[in-house]
């Protein structure tokens, strides 16, 4: 008899699942104990899980590195235009955020020892107090894109910038002003902020509807 009520309920789940619009699959998503028990055995649908990594809290690669960061946990999102999947945040988990800026002087331009003499000038001139950073990077920074911002290069992790920068900027506190050389030529680094903790992981539930 109890297996009997057991199989009855399931069916008129199964049953009412099968009827929900993609509004009230997204609220039993957002409160349900166990997505994945729904989607598996009521919805019935394909689904993957899959851990997303936040490189850069100011530029991002795509949907799901943006939605890792800025999503709530707990919460589904989508469907998405021309992806018919909802994506619902399961965890977030934090990683060290590094923030510099940086003035490139391309070796292609100036040979090294002019590099090193004006990068030596830029120096003494931001430290005395005549020019700032974002002046000379704007002057004479070869990376055009960071240039138009100052240097900025944002918030980043260890690993995705340049070795040479990433071994070098760990070393380093804020308002530090140093030279670094890396294949692309010299740069002019400053630590813009302290190194922070923020989301740096997320693992993410996809719905194939």
């Amino acid at each position: 008899m109890k297996r009997l009520i057991c199989l009855l309920l399931f069916s008129s789940i199964i049953f009412t699942a099968e009827s929900q619009t993609i509004a009230q699959i997204k609220k039993i998503l957002d409160t349900t104990q166990n997505p994945i028990g729904f989607v598996k055995y009521v919805l019935k649908k394909k689904y993957f899980i899959d851990t997303v990594t936040v490189v850069s809290t100011k530029q991002f690669m795509g949907k799901a590195d943006s939605l890792a960061y800025h999503g709530r946990v707990g919460k589904t999102y989508g469907p998405f235009k021309k992806e018919n999947i909802l994506v619902k945040i399961l965890v977030k988990a934090p990683n060290t955020f590094y923030h510099i800026k940086h003035i490139l002087l391309d070796t292609a331009v100036f040979d090294k020892s002019f590099a090193e003499t004006k990068a030596d000038d830029i120096i003494y001139k931001i430290n005395y107090g005549s020019t700032t950073f974002t002046e000379q990077a704007s002057i004479y920074s070869a990376d055009l894109e960071s240039s138009q911002k100052g240097g900025d290069l944002g918030w980043f992790i260890q690993g995705v910038m340049l070795p040479q920068l990433d071994k070098e900027m760990v070393k380093h506190k804020k308002g530090d002003l140093f030279k670094v050389w890396s294949q692309s030529g010299l740069h002019i680094v400053t630590v813009a902020d302290n190194p922070k903790e923020d989301t740096g992981y997320a693992l993410l539930l996809r719905v194939i509807l």
